[in-house]
């Protein structure tokens, strides 16, 4: 399977212009799977515009690139603003999957970063999904930058089926050494195939880094695009890796699903529930 990861500067609110880098970029290199950072097709800063901006999964932007996609035979990966179905006016972070079928999938960010100089949940509403696609070139999890940091969204994508889970991102150059700590944990803790695609470039106060990469499920780094510079890598993987990878470390089968039920309880109401302990305890035996 051919990944291209396409490290590209995106026009602020300006679609069109975001439509063409897309498609000319995917006209540079031969590739399964085209993947871009995170609201590609809007640009990152646009703050109240883009409640003007958003999409429907059927809108004009998903249609035309369900078209490149059928003709190009070939999977997208992007991010959007994208308009809830039924509420009118709700606006989502979202990361966008379609195939070469015509099938378009989508995950809304569960995370929203609100600090520093992320303003997320003054324009968006959080996803409550976690859903996986299965495809051809293997089962796909998708999730969005600051998701990163909590690995119960990738462990819980690993253990409906994921292969392979993309991070499609805009991280600016002061977050990047928390990024490229979490990486290779986020492989190796699920087995899966890492794939981190990132923006470039600067919009308005921010300067993002690039960098777009590659794990394989050990953890290893397998390809890195370069830094603050616009690019196109590919990389080929091999999902028979899986198999001896999680031979290797078997963090899947060895879970122990009852501390997630501790997990709740922890984050919820900060203390351990001691009436399930007994449960818990005569279960196991």
């Amino acid at each position: 399977m051919r990944i291209a990861m396409i490290t590209k500067r995106p026009k602020i609110a300006d679609i069109t212009a975001n439509l063409k880098i897309m498609e000319d970029a995917m006209n540079e290199t031969i590739a399964d799977i085209y993947i871009f950072g995170e609201m590609f097709l809007s640009g990152y800063h646009c703050k109240d515009e883009f409640r003007n901006l958003a999409e429907p999964l059927n809108g004009p932007s998903i249609t035309a690139l369900t078209k490149i996609a059928k003709v190009k035979n070939c999977f997208i990966v992007f991010g959007m603003p994208l308009l809830d179905e039924n509420v009118k006016g709700l606006v989502y972070n979202a990361a966008v999957l379609i195939q070469p079928s015509g099938q378009v999938n989508s995950y809304k960010k569960w995370f929203l970063p609100t600090f520093g100089p992320f303003e997320e949940k003054l324009f968006f509403d959080e996803g409550n999904d976690l859903p996986i696609f299965p495809t051809p070139l293997g089962t796909i999890g998708l999730i969005i930058c600051y998701d990163i940091y909590f690995p119960e969204l990738s462990k819980a994508l690993a253990l409906q089926g994921a292969d392979i889970i993309i991070c499609i991102s805009a991280s600016p150059s002061t977050t990047r050494p928390y990024f490229e700590t979490l990486f290779p944990a986020r492989a190796l803790e699920n087995t899966c195939f890492l794939l981190f695609t990132n923006l470039v470039g600067t919009q308005e106060d921010m300067v993002f880094w690039g960098g777009s990469q590659i794990y394989g499920p050990l953890g290893n780094l397998l390809v890195k695009a370069p830094y603050f510079e616009e690019s196109i890598i590919t990389h080929e993987i091999d999902l028979k890796q899986l198999k001896t990878a999680r031979a290797n470390r078997p963090v899947l089968r060895d879970i122990r699903p009852e501390i997630y039920q501790d997990l709740y309880q922890l984050a919820r109401f900060h203390t351990k529930d001691k009436r399930n302990e007994g449960k818990i305890t005569q279960k196991k035996r």
